[in-house]
């Protein structure tokens, strides 16, 4: 492979301020914030991915990788292994550039970053790499949404979609569930960034994304009404120009921190009452999941393949 002819060097690591956390910390030193990584990328698992929206997974898959590490710490999380860093494997540039390479190789029709942005210096070069090398399809990041528009600047010249959770529109739900009463502000300020940086979607022929924001909304238990102040914000400010996923996939992965509400999963009467809702406000165009989709097979096995 051909490597970069600049050398890179990552300074936002020594003090770093790459989430709204502003830990500070130098990761440089392998020192850890509240992410839980230091600056040596590590990565949970690289594969095509077949259970993401249909204009992300298509026919072929999603080249998705998952990261080790994240800004949040939601109490629910799916991913828990992966995102506490129990799990993932530590990997260097020019390999990540490979792992993008190989999914390319694979059929995939995008490659899609999972929750990498406490990564960022690292994404942006294997990124850079990987194009100099041949990768021609769309990356996107896909984020939890706490993220700041530093960083988002950063990634600018890399990032052609985001695919972003919307997690909460309430303050205390956020501090509650993901230790972070500062969400719905962050993200708000994100999602423009986003938006500012990607514009309206655009789709190819097949109906693939290739450029613009989809906004994701996982509906948990017992959170119906914060779920429809989500959805009206997105539309009420964006309308269609970016996508709109509403998730009825929450799985209990074990307790949650003495909630209980969240031990059980999304009753189909609250999901029918949100979908209702959009209905309600004119919203035409949005994903949705129909039958039994809280399953652990939206789970990944994390074995570090790559």
């Amino acid at each position: 492979m051909r490597k970069r002819s600049d050398i890179v060097s990552y300074n936002e690591y020594k003090s770093c301020n790459l989430c709204p956390r502003e830990c500070g910390v130098n990761r440089a030193e392998k020192k850890t914030g509240f992410c839980g990584e230091t600056d040596v990328i590590r990565v949970g698992r690289a594969s095509l991915h077949m259970c993401e929206e249909p204009c992300v997974s298509g026919e072929r898959g999603s080249g998705t990788v998952f990261f080790a590490g994240c800004p949040l710490k939601c109490c629910y999380c799916q991913n828990y292994n992966l995102s506490r860093g129990k799990k993932g494997v530590a990997v260097t540039n020019e390999r990540l550039a490979e792992a993008f390479l190989n999914l390319k190789e694979q059929g995939a029709h995008n490659i899609n970053l999972v929750t990498a942005e406490h990564f960022a210096p690292h994404i942006k070069d294997a990124v850079l790499t990987a194009r100099e090398n041949g990768l021609d399809i769309p990356v996107i990041l896909n984020s939890s949404g706490y993220i700041t528009e530093e960083t988002l600047e950063l990634l600018k010249d890399v990032i052609d979609v985001f695919l972003v959770d919307f997690k909460y529109m309430d303050a205390a739900l956020a501090k509650k569930y993901s230790l972070s009463e500062d969400y719905p502000e962050i993200l708000k300020k994100a999602l423009r960034k986003m938006y500012a940086l990607a514009g309206k979607l655009v789709f190819d022929d097949d109906g693939m994304i290739k450029k613009g924001v989809m906004v994701r909304h996982l509906c948990l238990p017992d959170c119906t009404e914060d779920s429809k102040n989500v959805i009206k914000y997105v539309y009420d400010t964006y309308a269609d120009r970016v996508g709109l996923s509403i998730m009825s996939q929450y799985t209990p992965v074990g307790k949650c921190d003495g909630f209980p509400n969240l031990e059980r999963k999304l009753s189909e009467k609250e999901y029918d009452s949100v979908i209702d809702y959009c209905i309600s406000i004119g919203i035409e165009n949005a994903y949705i999941q129909e039958g039994e989709s809280a399953s652990e097979s939206f789970i990944p096995e994390f074995n570090g393949i790559i």
